[in-house]
């Protein structure tokens, strides 16, 4: 016991320089929901990169393929497509001067018992070049996904089914790209911090040449100082996991972007007890939408509730 709690409060204090109070504004997390959080994150992440090629479809089609079993099966109001050739000839129909928008609802994942990982989610879709006079279109989809685990962090789909409910106009087209592509790489800084393994490598895709992560702890300058902190305070937890609110982003410059959002955190402690703790970040991205992912240039971190024990 005398251990456990010496645990505790070391934690606490080297993570966060703070001492904890008894109440937290934190949501509470179910210790299965906490465990499986880093492949939820994972699935969202391929979600959010699915729409690159139909909104930017001159960047090429290699990201979506990227994203797809060798196996897929889309079944849309394209048709079915089984297996890449079959997937990259229905897209390439597409007339190349639509402007695309998909606005992601409220996405569900779900893990069963063997691994298997499915998702769920509504979209709101606009189209602007369908329509005669300029007219927008919008559609409402509902996307049901499943996805496969493979020998990285990022699993793969494997069958895509999209159906639509709804279908009308709007008097304005809005651009969704920036926030699908910033939410893609925040749900893949969870994943990468989240799993268990703490491998750093695949971080480097997503870290500017030059960046800077500016933690209560501490700021990180490099990638052997990001190394060492994902293997030290990073992995002081069995498990963990973030719940993202409040998110927003907004353009600098055309492919630098800020992301401002709330981090609910709960994690396992190697006694088993658990804690949670309430962040707020503020992010700069730069975009090459040639590359996989956007990438990090800052992260600066505010505490809004700090590590408490859950109650």
């Amino acid at each position: 016991m005398i251990f456990s709690s010496t645990f505790r409060s070391l934690i606490i204090l080297f993570l966060t320089g703070l001492l904890p109070t008894m109440a937290s504004g934190a949501e509470l997390m179910q210790t299965s929901e906490i465990k499986q959080g880093y492949k939820k994150h994972a699935a969202l992440t391929q979600l959010y990169r699915w729409y690159l090629f139909y909104e930017h479809p001159e960047y090429g089609i290699d990201n979506a393929l990227d994203i797809l079993a060798e196996d897929i099966n889309v079944k849309s109001g394209l048709g079915e497509a089984n297996g890449h050739q079959q997937y990259s000839d229905r897209v390439a129909q597409l007339p190349a001067d639509w402007k695309n928008a998909h606005n992601v609802g409220s996405p569900v994942v779900s893990i069963d018992e063997q691994g298997a990982i499915q998702l769920k989610t509504d979209i709101t879709y606009l189209n602007e070049g369908m329509l005669e006079e300029g007219a927008t279109r919008t559609a409402q989809l509902s996307y049901t996904m499943t996805l496969a685990s493979n020998n990285t962090v990022l699993p793969k789909f494997t069958h895509i089914a999209i159906a639509q409910n709804e279908d009308g106009t709007t008097n304005e087209f809005q651009s969704s790209y920036r926030h699908n592509r910033v939410r893609s790489v925040v749900h893949y800084w969870m994943a990468l911090i989240e799993d268990p393994s703490r491998n750093a490598d695949p971080v480097k895709e997503i870290l500017s040449d030059e960046f800077s992560l500016n933690f209560t702890s501490g700021s990180i300058t490099s990638f052997d100082e990001f190394s060492r902190w994902l293997a030290g305070p990073g992995s002081q937890v069995v498990a963990s996991t973030h719940k993202i609110s409040n998110f927003s982003t907004t353009e600098i410059t055309e492919r630098t972007y800020t992301a401002t959002m709330d981090l609910d955190w709960n994690g396992i402690l190697p006694d088993s007890s658990e804690m949670t703790a309430k962040t707020k970040h503020h992010w700069v991205i730069e975009d090459d939408p040639k590359q996989r992912f956007p990438r990090i240039r800052t992260m600066d971190v505010d505490i809004l509730e700090p590590f408490t024990p859950k109650p």
